[in-house]
């Protein structure tokens, strides 16, 4: 008996191995590709539709090595300070922080004045009152500001005319009902006058048409000042005030303060560099007209005229020229 249950044992193993190496058709192995995520920036957000635009490249400095010995003393305007910090730090190769402590601005007329005797090497300016003198100066326009209209943000006016900043500074309109306001009576504070905002005044907006005369506590002597009066004069919804665009947009806007619309234009960089907004200037890189060619005040004059200046212009938020 145990003879046949281990002859069909055997039997069993003989087929069961036979049925297993039958061939079998190897598995294709699954693959599976990974389309590579898209590398997003920490600071600037991936998009779907329409490639990032590239940031503006950083300015080039001139063959010409700059060091804090031979560096040309800059003075100019308010309103260039940091145009004025930038360079120090792009020729210098030095911290912003650093080159910022080292500029010193004498306003736009007096930095004129310091030029001509020998006080400053190159300007960073606004252009001059009619009164201070040009003689033996070369000028460029480096870029472009515009003449903004402040009131205080409770004013619900938000666009005048050129022809109503005209009535209203001459004298001719006195209550903000005639120019789209409410019934109070228009308080203008104005700028003192060997200042680059005084000068634009005069030449852009009221062009020969005499200012009226305006109470001493109207005329504002500092930049800051202006925006500071709009903002915080007692009877804030009757104040006007004017200044320029970067100054109070870039380094002193209050949020109690509004800039107004001018013909239905805005000011910002854009209309004042396309020059759709209607009171626009150019600002100037100036020197002493005997610079030799290969000085450092003519190398800095040359440079901030070129692309790479330009860029650097561009970098600090202004408006272009030109």
């Amino acid at each position: 008996m145990k003879k046949i249950i281990t002859t069909l044992l055997a039997v069993f193993i003989v087929f069961a191995l036979s049925a297993c190496n039958k061939p079998v058709s190897p598995a294709t192995p699954s693959v599976t590709v990974s389309t590579p995520a898209p590398v997003v920036s920490d600071t600037i957000p991936a998009q779907t539709s329409s490639p990032t635009v590239p940031a503006p490249a950083s300015p080039t400095t001139p063959a010409f090595r700059f060091t804090k010995d031979n560096m040309p003393v800059i003075d100019g305007s308010t309103a260039t300070i940091p145009l004025i910090g930038a360079v120090y730090s792009v020729l210098l190769g030095i911290p912003r922080a650093d080159a910022d402590a080292m500029v010193s601005v004498s306003g736009t007329d007096d930095a004129y004045n310091r030029l001509t005797n020998g006080g400053a090497d190159i300007l960073l300016v606004y252009g001059p009152s009619p009164d201070t003198s040009t003689d033996g100066l070369d000028m460029a326009p480096i870029g472009r500001d515009g003449l903004v209209f402040l009131v205080n943000k409770l004013n619900p006016v938000d666009s005048l005319t050129p022809d109503q900043i005209v009535g209203i500074y001459s004298g001719k309109t006195t209550n903000w009902k005639d120019a789209g306001g409410q019934d109070v009576e228009i308080k203008a504070f104005q700028r003192q006058l060997l200042s680059g905002s005084q000068t634009m005044m005069d030449a852009l907006v009221m062009k020969g048409v005499p200012m009226m005369d305006a109470p001493a506590q109207y005329v504002i002597g500092e930049m800051g000042g202006l925006v500071d009066a709009i903002a915080n004069y007692d009877n804030a919804e009757s104040a006007i005030g004017y200044n320029v665009y970067y100054f109070v947009s870039q380094m002193a806007m209050d949020p109690n303060v509004k800039l107004l619309n001018i013909g239905g234009v805005a000011p910002s960089v854009a209309s004042i560099s396309d020059g759709t907004y209607p009171f626009v200037a150019d600002f100037y890189a100036v020197i002493r007209s005997d610079e030799p060619a290969d000085s450092p005040a003519r190398i800095l004059y040359n440079w901030i005229q070129s692309s790479d200046g330009q860029n650097l212009v561009k970098n600090e938020g202004y408006a272009t020229a030109g």
